[in-house]
């Protein structure tokens, strides 16, 4: 009697098992087919927007692109002004806060980790993070622009130099952070002071994932338009002079984007395929020269 009801109990148990196992499997096939529909009809948008983007940008690219600056309406103009701006405008806004960038996340994750202070500036650096590219605009429009009575260059690098510190503070600190605690000891065991072990042990290990987060702020403002219209306002004529209104690809595509004349919509079509591509070759040299560490 007892055999019998352990075997009983010992069936009863198995199909329990066995629900619970279909259960499981069923709720696994699901979230996994869940997730493939979520990839498949991200990668849809995706080829859409870059299909899009191939077809109505390469009718318009032809050498007078890059060898012609912008004119007016039917002219058969280019956007080599706009080009020259934006190249000029990124460079400088990612050399100046690039290196902000770099020191403040190295000081919130080596000597502020658990201070007021550290806390204070982590704060500020996500709001700034998280804070909309037209309020930075705004904001060195007041500071730059007003007291000093025109729009320049200058400004338009100010502003990108902006967006791109919390971008490098945000992806340093967390770099830094993963180095593992063992490797900071045994640099400081063998006598290094600290501030050399975090320069030849600690940046090097987290070489690479400062580049991604360089090359993201990159990405980022290569594409603003909202801070550059408050502060550089574009410039239909040719100019090298960051003193003065500077043309750029993003503003000068909002202002072409937007137009009754066929040419110059044309033309915004293709400084849309200028900026995506040059923001994807960027990556994938940077991918190229970083291979060889990984």
């Amino acid at each position: 009697m007892s055999a019998t009801m352990a075997a009983s109990g010992a069936a009863r148990n198995t199909a329990v098992a066995e629900k619970l196992a279909n259960r499981r499997r069923r709720s696994n096939r699901t979230v996994e087919a869940l997730c493939l529909a979520a990839t498949v009809i991200g990668l849809a948008f995706l080829a859409m927007i870059l299909g899009t983007l191939l077809y109505l940008g390469m009718q318009g690219l032809s050498l007078s692109v890059f060898t012609e600056a912008t004119k007016p309406p039917g002219s058969h103009g280019g956007l080599l002004n706009a080009i020259v701006g934006s190249l000029i405008q990124t460079t400088i806004g990612t050399l100046v806060g690039t290196p902000i960038g770099l020191l403040v996340g190295t000081y919130l994750a080596e000597y502020a980790q658990n201070s007021r202070l550290g806390n204070a500036v982590r704060f500020v650096s996500d709001v700034l993070l998280s804070a909309p590219s037209i309020l930075i605009g705004l904001f060195v429009y007041s500071v730059l622009v007003r007291p000093f009575g025109g729009f320049s260059g200058i400004a338009g690098c100010v502003a990108l130099a902006v967006i791109v510190i919390p971008i490098v503070v945000r992806t340093t600190e967390d770099m830094l952070r993963l180095i593992p605690v063992s490797l900071r000891e045994a640099a400081v065991a063998l006598g290094a002071p600290k501030w050399k072990m975090i320069v030849l042990i600690c940046y090097r290990a987290a070489l690479d994932g400062i580049a991604t987060g360089v090359l993201l702020a990159v990405a980022r403002v290569a594409g603003e338009t909202a801070p550059l219209l408050f502060t550089s306002l574009g410039n239909l004529n040719w100019s090298l002079d960051i003193t003065q209104p500077m043309s750029s690809l993003p503003v000068t595509i909002y202002q072409y984007a937007g137009s009754a004349f066929d040419d110059w919509v044309q033309l915004a079509w293709v400084g849309a395929l200028l900026i995506t591509f040059g923001v994807l070759a960027i990556n994938v040299v940077a991918s190229v020269v970083l291979r060889p560490r990984q």
